[in-house]
């Protein structure tokens, strides 16, 4: 319940402190990008239930000639580059805050798909509410892999407290400030989960 309040009261203060940030973003990323500004993708929130994560659009909508989408390093462009190594993507994210379906601090929402590949320690993670920043992302974030991010984030389930929210949020600023853990090694974004790590 305090966990709950304190995700409502912060990310409502900072959407209305970062409001003038984000028509900023909003214009940068439809003179870059163009529309929509907004990427949508539904994620796997409390105990897997799916919700739809909403961020700032950082790729081209880049297709082959069969109509599917390039991968994430040709779609990826210095802008969005950019985007993603400060953050600012993310800054969307508090609207899922404020409807219950993520949390300040989580597990990072991944993939629908990888849903059947967790095992059963693994899948702990969808115990609590997916988080905007986590432990995971403040002890290695993309540069770490799978596993290890997996085995981090059900030491938070464990071990959750707001204080440590609290500890983690402020690791997370200077984490974004530093530039670190951006993307996994050779890889534009973060390496795919195959579940065989």
């Amino acid at each position: 319940m305090i966990k709950r309040l304190f995700d409502i009261i912060v990310a409502l203060a900072a959407m209305v402190i970062l409001s003038p940030v984000y028509i900023f973003l909003a214009y940068k990323v439809r003179k870059h990008l163009g529309s929509p500004v907004l990427f949508r993708q539904v994620r796997p929130g409390l105990h897997g239930k799916p919700f739809e994560m909403i961020k700032f659009r950082s790729m081209r909508n880049a297709t082959d000639a069969e109509g599917n989408l390039l991968a994430d390093n040709e779609r990826l462009t210095a802008f969005g580059k950019k985007l993603r190594a400060t953050s600012l993507d993310e800054l969307p994210e508090f609207w899922n805050v404020l409807k219950g379906e993520m949390s300040l601090v989580g597990p990072r929402p991944l993939l629908m798909e990888y849903l059947p590949l967790y095992n059963q320690e693994q899948a702990r993670r969808h115990l609590v509410r997916p988080g905007i920043t986590g432990y995971a992302q403040v002890n290695g974030r993309n540069s770490i892999t799978s596993v290890e991010k997996f085995k981090l984030d059900t030491w938070y389930v464990d071990n959750q407290s707001l204080w440590l929210d609290i500890k983690i949020l402020f690791k997370t600023v200077k984490k974004v400030i530093c530039k670190e853990g951006i993307t996994a090694k050779d890889e534009a974004t973060m390496k795919k989960f195959t579940g065989s790590e």
